[in-house]
């Protein structure tokens, strides 16, 4: 009873997150990608021309809600408080690795577990390299790791991100004609639900975050670190919402209830010819060794980073819309994480020929050693 009693509301909030994860698809985002982070970036950074992928290129409503839900959260519950000043430079470098490691998988954490509440399995690869990089993360905090105290800055400070998030909206509400969108029907940036929808998303989402302090990446830290349940409560109640409505809908099987814009939604549980996902077998049908290798490297990557920046992408810029400009900074380098790994060739491509980014290798094992410098180099000892 007192678990229930303190995690009630972050249960609640993970599976109506879930839920809205899911149906998602079914309003117009692509399938089994009802909400991704990362791929979201990166297709706001394809809008913005920083990378010019004509098949991913949109200015994602539900990024632009998730920090004016924060924001609004935030003001409301007198939680609203502008900071920063905590290694930025280094925050900045650690998001771009995060990205690094994501699109290697083509997901963050957040699509990796509603792939596997849309039966993908190769998520399970991904996430037990993500719980790898999170016990290396929890080895360095242990031992005395951090990035230094934010401290209290001027409100304008705090309002940058919200302003942007908002000055984008109405951009893309005008569709300013600077602005790149995907025009190929069937390329993800072309799919995507109605504007305001997804703004009304993003609000209820930011929402959730901010209240519960939901965050894909602490609920495993909090349980390796100090056997603390809550948030990984509401990882658990967030696929258990996808994996329910996903069935309910009839997302598993022909025709079901809601279907998409994109027609039916056919997911199925296992590893191969899963949408928007690498091929984990060669053309001949034997294992794809190297992506399973690098799935799981990638977000180990992944797992290491975010735990050493204090949360996932969705976390941080729920953070950002707090007044957090730290948060901010990790925000913009998932941006430029984003634009780098397409233009730099470390983004993995998907279906059947899709394969691992030119270089996706060397972003990965780079992304690794940085982590790992820092996190021996960055102790309080030195830090005071």
């Amino acid at each position: 009873m007192d678990f229930l009693g303190k995690s009630k509301w972050i249960i609640l909030g993970g599976f109506v997150f879930g839920v809205l994860g899911a149906l998602a698809v079914n309003w117009g985002n692509p399938n089994n990608m009802g909400i991704c982070v990362a791929c979201f970036l990166r297709d706001i950074a394809g809008a913005l021309k920083l990378q010019t992928a004509a098949a991913v290129q949109y200015l994602r409503p539900e990024i632009l809600g998730f920090a004016l839900g924060a924001f609004g959260t935030s003001l409301a519950f007198r939680e609203w408080r502008p900071r920063g000043g905590s290694s930025p430079i280094i925050r900045f470098i650690l998001a771009m690795c995060v990205m690094a490691g994501a699109l290697v998988f083509l997901g963050c954490p957040v699509r990796m577990l509603l792939r596997l509440g849309g039966g993908d399995l190769s998520a399970l690869v991904a996430l037990g390299g993500m719980i790898a990089g999170i016990l290396v993360g929890v080895f360095f905090l242990k031992r005395g790791f951090t990035l230094g105290r934010a401290t209290k800055l001027p409100a304008a400070a705090g309002l940058i991100i919200p302003i942007f998030a908002l000055a984008f909206f109405v951009l893309l509400i005008v569709k300013w004609g600077a602005l790149a969108f995907t025009t190929t029907a069937t390329a993800p940036g072309a799919q995507h639900v109605n504007p305001w929808l997804g703004l009304g998303l993003g609000l209820v989402v930011g929402f959730i975050v901010q209240r519960t302090r939901f965050c894909s990446i602490g609920g495993w830290r909090d349980l390796f670190l100090a056997k603390d349940f809550y948030l990984f409560s509401g990882l658990a109640a967030f696929v258990i919402g996808a994996l329910a409505t996903n069935y309910i809908v009839g997302n598993f099987s022909t025709g079901g209830l809601l279907g998409s814009p994109h027609g039916d939604i056919i997911y199925h549980w296992g590893v191969t010819k899963q949408p928007i996902a690498l091929p984990y077998v060669d053309a001949a049908g034997a294992i794809a060794w190297p992506q399973y290798i690098w799935t799981f490297l990638g977000f180990s990557l992944v797992g290491l980073a975010a735990t050493q920046m204090g949360g996932c992408p969705l976390r941080n810029i729920a953070l950002a819309g707090e007044g957090d400009t730290d948060a901010g900074v990790s925000v913009l380098g998932y941006i430029a994480g984003g634009a780098i790994a397409m233009n730099l060739l470390f983004a993995s491509s998907a279906g059947a020929t899709g394969n691992l980014g030119k270089y996706a290798i060397w972003a990965v094992v780079a992304g690794l050693l940085f982590c790992l410098a820092i996190g021996f180099m960055m102790r309080e000892k030195e830090a005071a």
